[in-house]
């Protein structure tokens, strides 16, 4: 029997956050799981979702899984730089300064293992980014983590924005916008509640430009969705 997607989402999370049990084996620190995970995801998901065009050749999924164990853990490490000074926009603003303290050649390579098992297929139909909200979720309640007070639980936030009903006329801001999170959860009322994309109105372009903006870690952002 199938699953539903929702399920093979937390099912994946569950699996992934596991995986922690392997970096804390080697001096990962709590503080440090998501991170060390969120690197190698989004190289595996360039891959499953076709997007594999934005990283520079020979720096790419299927070129660390087919490495050897013995020198996986040093391309890995080079590749991060890399990826950190080459490729599109995107690529090198989440590599910026990349690094990794994973220290064994085997427990990256059992993460490559792992992660390539994964119902990557399933997952993705549901969004990529409740895999992300949920590690960041895992490692709130971790009480050793110490990083609860980062975390904004979905249901208080789907809460405020459906108390504050954003629309078209609405610029939405965060000033500590993390993840983007509320954000998110404002765009997805106004587009429940509006057409905001339909025409070239001046509504479609403000909706497209101005309407969400979000400042974190000294950076701001334009979001649009």
């Amino acid at each position: 029997m199938t699953l539903p997607t929702q399920n093979v989402t937390h099912d994946i999370v569950a699996k992934l956050w596991n995986l922690c049990n392997v970096l804390k084996d080697d001096g990962v620190t709590y503080h440090q799981y998501v991170t060390e995970l969120t690197y190698l995801l989004f190289l595996k998901m360039a891959k499953e979702t076709d997007t594999e065009s934005q990283l520079p050749k020979g720096y790419r999924w299927d070129d660390l899984e087919t490495k050897s164990a013995p020198e996986r853990l040093g391309f890995y490490k080079l590749l991060l730089i890399h990826l950190g000074e080459n490729g599109s926009l995107l690529t090198r603003e989440i590599f910026a300064n990349a690094s990794s303290f994973i220290k064994k050649p085997t427990t990256l390579s059992i993460l490559v293992t792992e992660i390539d098992k994964l119902d990557w297929y399933n997952a993705r139909k549901e969004g990529m980014g409740d895999l992300y909200e949920g590690l960041l979720e895992k490692n709130a309640n971790e009480k050793k983590s110490g990083a609860g007070q980062y975390f904004t639980p979905r249901p208080l936030i789907d809460s405020m924005v459906a108390m504050m009903k954003p629309s078209l006329e609405d610029t939405v801001q965060d000033p500590a916008a993390g993840t983007g999170g509320f954000l998110i959860a404002a765009n997805r009322h106004i587009r429940e509640n509006s057409d905001p994309t339909r025409g070239r109105s001046r509504s479609s372009g403000k909706y497209r430009h101005k309407t969400f903006m979000g400042w974190n870690l000294c950076r701001i952002r334009t979001v649009w969705r």
